[in-house]
């Protein structure tokens, strides 16, 4: 048996994941960042909003057709030939390894650390809770073994990292009840915290302190980000994951390799500015999404006529040729599939009005699910205003155990006031050009004239006031 001293092993460790870093940098994808490309990839950290933008924006612009054959956990298409436009999904960074990189933009949404572990517990717990009109653990794992019908959707249990955590919290829900019952313990009275409640659910202060929270819940955006969660595709994440849990001082590297990914993004939002998210979203991503669709509906519709023409007036060559003209101008890689009528009329000011609508209904739909839920463990009441009440030793143990996502989420703050900055600047650049527009018309030319006597006029004052201002001096 060979022994590793402890600082061996640190050394062993850094190396690791030191080397894994340096492959990291080496894989930053080149070119415009700020340009969408052909594949857009959601990766949706849980807990930030993801839903509602996949559902209320993602959904509106792209078709069904245009969505990559995936589950929000099992990749279902051949990834080097992506024959779609559009994947979300809760898997990691790691995924652009399966993917054409120099053909993919990615996007994100990060929410403050403390109050992502808040609703990573809330939510756990809620669908946990849905279990409970199931008489025993052992009905509750055979009723989940069975598949679910397609007019269900995907299964939240087939999705990392509920696959992990909601089992967890379901079997400690029913061990807590069969112990009420044993005790005959039949009323709980209300506490001032809900997130301690010993008798009904597992405490926050206890469910953060889970080997099984350590591994997924803290930090996981960070390692979400960085593709190094339990659900990565790549064979060293173990290892590194291993080596930074065990030496927190090596997190530093993940963390770099973090926010390098985040600087290489399409976009950033962030959850606690929802509504200024939004409207980022539409203006940097939406805008791009309906440009490169019109001008694909209007290739395919002029294809088709051009092949019309021609086979009624030449041969099968004459055909042949323009399906392969076709194929070259098609050089961005753009499926010539349907573009069903609902992208093409849609506008950024019609997408957004649609947003708002969707996001609200979606919002009220969740709160109902959500409160069908807690009636089974009915004084369990969590909510904003109950946070407050959670001990702040319990807030400051969030904060340490999550001070890579602390920082992850400072630096997606910098991007953000960034993406603000150049979304104004744009947003002036275009003002002025339909300004110009309006006044003058879009020939540069019809100006011109005024422009260089408005110039002469300028350069006389000047030479005026500079010849004053000489013979001032010389007297």
């Amino acid at each position: 048996m060979i022994v590793v001293s402890a600082k061996d092993d640190f050394v062993q460790c850094e190396s690791t994941v030191k080397n894994w870093a340096t492959s990291s940098f080496n894989y930053r994808v080149k070119g415009d960042k700020l340009t969408l490309r052909d594949l857009l990839f959601f990766l949706h950290v849980p807990r930030t909003g993801g839903r509602t933008y996949y559902h209320c924006f993602l959904k509106k612009l792209y078709t069904k057709d245009q969505e990559c054959p995936s589950s929000y956990d099992k990749l279902r298409f051949d990834p080097s030939k992506p024959n779609c436009r559009l994947m979300a999904t809760h898997d990691d960074y790691s995924m652009m390894s399966k993917l054409p990189k120099e053909r993919t933009s990615v996007v994100t949404i990060l929410r403050n650390p403390v109050d992502r572990v808040f609703s990573t517990y809330e939510f756990s717990v809620e669908v946990a809770a849905r279990f409970l009109f199931i008489p025993n653990l052992t009905a509750a794992t055979r009723m989940e073994a069975q598949p679910p019908s397609k007019s269900h959707g995907t299964n939240t249990l087939d999705i990392w990292p509920w696959k992990y955590l909601v089992p967890w919290m379901r079997a400690d829900l029913f061990v807590r009840r069969d112990a009420r019952e044993i005790a005959n313990i039949l009323e709980i009275k209300e506490t001032g915290d809900p997130y301690n409640m010993e008798h009904m659910v597992m405490p926050l202060h206890k469910f953060i302190n889970e080997p099984l929270a350590h591994d997924i819940v803290h930090n996981g955006a960070t390692f979400q980000v960085a593709g190094l969660t339990n659900n990565s595709r790549l064979a060293e994440s173990h290892e590194v994951r291993h080596c930074v849990r065990k030496h927190p001082s090596l997190g530093q590297y993940v963390l770099d390799v973090a926010k390098n990914r985040l600087d290489d993004m399409l976009y950033v939002g962030l959850t606690e500015d929802h509504k200024e998210s939004a409207t980022m979203f539409v203006n940097m991503v939406g805008v791009q999404v309906l440009s490169l669709l019109e001008a694909l509906s209007s290739r395919i519709g002029q294809a088709a006529n051009n092949r019309t023409e021609l086979n009624s007036s030449s041969g099968p060559d004459s055909s042949s040729q323009l399906q392969s003209s076709i194929a070259d101008e098609n050089t961005s890689g753009i499926p010539m599939g349907n573009v069903e009528t609902r992208n093409e009329n849609m506008t950024v000011v019609k997408l957004m009005e649609a947003y708002e609508v969707c996001s609200s209904g979606f919002r009220k739909t969740l709160s109902t699910r959500r409160n069908i839920s807690f009636k089974r463990i009915s004084i369990v009441n969590f909510s904003d205003e109950a946070r407050l009440q959670v001990p702040e030793t319990v807030l400051q143990q969030i904060l340490l155990l999550n001070s890579l996502d602390v920082e992850l989420y400072k630096h997606a703050q910098d991007i953000f006031a960034q993406q603000q900055k150049h979304l104004a600047e744009k947003l002036v650049k275009v003002e002025i050009q339909e300004m110009w527009r309006d006044s003058f018309g879009d020939s540069p030319w019809k100006v011109l004239p005024l422009t260089i006597a408005a110039f002469l006029f300028l350069a006389l004052i000047f030479f005026i006031l500079s010849s004053r201002r000489t013979s001032k001096l010389k007297v």
